[in-house]
């Protein structure tokens, strides 16, 4: 397989690299599955495509993201992030009449207030096996939006065209943000079962001291070692604990702290580099933010 990525910088680029139409607004399409035909000769082809993207897809997609293959159920949600890297690895043509992929560009949303706080759904940039599962009444309330994005695009362009197409999208992705509350809470048991396999892989972190050789715990390592992506990380332990995955390693960091000040004679410096911290103060600083006294005020009270 080529290391060289393909990159797709407009939606017109897209729909003629799959034989389709002029699309009908550049700067947003929605692209039936059964419609969506690659030719021969994307297959294998590593793609990069500068807008952002929402599929719902079918029993299988032929589409590898990253380094990963997967195949999704029926009723599948997935979001793409621009400049997201992607493989055609089989025929993606979908015969689910029902399954569809919206595609937007950055642009559209540029100028309003939705370009503003897009990074807030941080769904766009959960692994494809974090994708969102749908009932059927809520793959009813998305076609609902989707069908009003394409009326608007298909029969009019107007000066009211731009701001009823970003309303809808943001109307789509907030539908999405509640969808996805409503899967982290049916699926309590095993979200608990991953909290308390962060605190495990902090405690094993800690007490093989690998922070002497590797610093503090970061984001990333806790996810990898969770095997999901660190923005689901952190929105599944939020909604399970109030805590998000940054604020679980601090939480961790400053209670080992408190043993080692109440339990240690160590300088608060000599505390900190133990603790895997490059600069004392820095400690000192995120110790007092938790706890509001320092770390030498902490010894002396208790």
């Amino acid at each position: 397989m080529s290391e060289e990525i393909f990159q797709i910088k407009s939606i017109t680029q897209m729909h003629n690299l799959l034989g389709l139409e002029k699309p009908k607004h550049p700067l947003i399409t929605v692209i039936k599955n059964h419609d969506f035909k690659a030719p021969k000769e994307m297959l294998g082809m590593r793609l990069s495509a500068h807008f952002y993207g929402i599929s719902l897809k079918g029993a299988h997609c032929g589409v590898t993201y990253g380094r990963k293959h997967y195949d999704f159920e029926e009723g599948v949600l997935v979001f793409h992030q621009p400049d997201e890297v992607a493989t055609i690895t089989d025929d993606i043509n979908d015969p689910d009449e029902a399954g569809w992929s919206l595609f937007f560009h950055p642009d559209l949303i540029r100028t309003s207030p939705l370009g503003g706080y897009i990074d807030d759904y941080t769904f766009f940039h959960y692994n494809s096996h974090e994708s969102l599962h749908l009932s059927d009444d809520e793959k009813k309330v998305l076609m609902d939006c989707l069908t009003k994005i394409i009326d608007e695009y298909e029969q009019r362009i107007d000066n009211h065209s731009q701001r009823v197409i970003v309303s809808n999208l943001e109307l789509m992705l907030n539908y999405c943000s509640r969808f996805y509350e409503r899967q982290f809470n049916t699926r309590s048991a095993q979200n608990q079962d991953i909290a308390n396999k962060v605190k495990e892989l902090l405690r094993n972190y800690f007490q093989n001291e690998e922070q002497t050789a590797n610093g503090l715990p970061s984001i990333q390592y806790v996810a990898d070692n969770v095997h999901l992506s660190p923005n689901y990380l952190s929105d599944l332990l939020k909604k399970e604990t109030g805590r998000s995955t940054k604020d679980y390693i601090n939480d961790f960091l400053v209670e080992k702290a408190k043993r080692l000040l109440l339990n240690s004679n160590d300088t608060v410096s000599s505390i900190a580099y133990h603790l895997g911290f490059n600069y004392p103060h820095y400690f000192s600083r995120l110790f007092k933010a938790k706890t509001g006294v320092s770390p030498n005020a902490y010894r002396e009270v208790n």
